[in-house]
């Protein structure tokens, strides 16, 4: 016969391959504080609404106490005999307190008993994401003012487009990490709802309080429909697409500090705290934390891939399909942070070489643009027409191998005679970034307002 908890009505031992594709505690039992913590609340609440005697209710209280003690100390023996942590914890409390442990599963499922703990662990996830995300905006904003003035290429398609400054780089990652802590807040106001009480699917006969145990769990409120209670798994979703969304981001970054600190680019250096070398080429220093942020972005999209199929064909309420939502999840929101660490490390760590950052930023002739607007406000030509002089005038300097602050004034009034003299004061790098004055662009003086813009404000969040 069997000894499943759940047993009651089979006589036969499970086959060995189902207790293998059964068994999750090898990787649910990290839901152990959150375990713990809805059972507490839980037989709290059974106690105040008359369900579950004071004495059988301390006594479970004693017990869970004791278990939690036990997994902290690391006395505790997961059993993979006993499928997940649910059964774990409740078979140690009955082992602990005697047939009182039965009752705490009174007007509950491991249905809802899940769908709560995952929450609260998703939850909780969110918030340690969110302190990391907030220290990795902090250390890009203070490297970007620093470095307000440093003139670099802007690219498009990778090739030099205009003077911009690695200040006005930087904040832009700061602008997209600031979403990313939106959508990551956006989600964890939908998922703060309780499932408990919900049970198996139709909820309980039960006289029990759900707006109780909500809020001894801080939820602001308990889910409206038992259904939807146990068989939704769109907040994880919705968090796992936010942590794909951000790590799209960090991947970005990661990709351009691979390129910068190639001996081609030399715009930074990382130190040895964030680089490795070759076994057998002795020259090398290699960016592997940018690259594994790069990798790992892939098993963060992956992640939430993997759940969208997994949930895309079920019909309410639970199926055990579900319990694959966990084990990427938690590989995921893992991965994320290990990640979002790194970043902010090497965004701290790298050594800025403004000098080659600077020579870059004027090849490619990155300010035909700014000619070609000077045309605009000095001669009032047409953009259009003003684009296809500046054309013509960046093939004259291309075929001389000069850029176009070297070429004579008679070259460019050779192309278009009302050109004056006045035309070379917007022809420097340091004097076009200067010229991007509007709001939200690269001249240095905006980029100092904005970075102190917003370490004022993340010192208010910090606080």
């Amino acid at each position: 016969m069997t000894s499943k908890i759940w047993g009651g009505r089979f006589q036969d031992a499970t086959d060995a391959v189902l207790e293998a594709i059964n068994v999750s505690i090898d990787f649910d039992k990290r839901l152990w504080p959150q375990d713990i913590e809805a059972s507490l609340a839980h037989v709290a609440m059974l106690k105040a609404c008359g369900v579950v005697s004071e004495a059988d209710a301390q006594k479970i209280e004693s017990g869970l106490t004791q278990v939690r003690a036990e997994i902290e100390s690391g006395a505790f023996e997961f059993s993979r005999k006993l499928e997940d942590i649910h059964m774990n914890v409740e078979s140690r409390l009955a082992e602990l307190i005697g047939p009182a442990a039965g009752r705490l599963h009174t007007a509950r499922s491991r249905n809802d008993q899940v769908a709560t703990d995952f929450r609260l662990y998703v939850r909780d996830a969110i918030d340690r994401l969110d302190a990391q995300l907030l220290d990795l905006q902090r250390a890009l904003a203070e490297k970007a003012l620093a470095e307000a003035a440093t003139v670099m290429p802007g690219f498009t398609h990778l090739q030099s487009a205009q003077p911009v400054t690695f200040g006005h780089h930087l904040l832009a990652y700061v602008e997209m990490v600031s979403r990313d802590r939106g959508r990551f807040k956006d989600a964890r106001a939908r998922l703060n709802e309780s499932p408990l009480g919900a049970a198996a699917l139709a909820g309980t006969s039960f006289p029990i309080d759900r707006e109780m145990t909500a809020k001894a769990l801080r939820f602001d409120r308990p889910t409206a429909n038992s259904l939807d209670s146990v068989s939704a798994r769109d907040f994880a979703l919705e968090t796992m697409s936010a942590a794909a969304i951000c790590a799209t981001h960090l991947s970005r970054f990661a990709e351009e500090i691979v390129l910068w600190t190639t001996v081609q680019f030399s715009f930074i250096a990382l130190s040895d705290k964030f680089t490795t070398g070759s076994s057998i080429m002795p020259q090398k220093r290699n960016p592997d934390a940018a690259e594994l942020v790069r990798g790992k972005s892939g098993r963060i999209i992956g992640a939430l891939q993997a759940l969208l199929i997994v949930m895309k064909g079920l019909p309410l309420a639970y199926s055990k399909d579900m319990q694959e939502d966990k084990e990427g999840a938690f590989d995921a929101l893992d991965s994320l942070s290990l990640c979002i660490a790194a970043i902010a490390g090497m965004t701290r760590d790298m050594i800025v070489n403004r000098t080659r950052m600077r020579e870059s930023a004027g090849a490619g002739y990155a300010t035909a643009t700014d000619l070609a607007d000077w045309l605009v406000r000095a001669l009032g030509l047409p953009f259009r027409e003003a684009h296809h002089v500046t054309g013509r005038i960046v093939n004259i300097a291309s075929e001389r191998g000069v850029g176009l602050e070297e070429l004579k004034l008679a070259d460019l009034q050779g192309v278009e005679p009302r050109i004056t003299q006045d035309v070379f004061g917007v022809l420097g790098v340091d004097k076009s970034v200067a010229s991007r004055t509007s709001y939200g662009g690269a001249a240095p003086a905006n980029v100092r307002v904005q970075a102190e813009g917003w370490l004022k404000r993340l010192e208010v969040e910090t606080a």
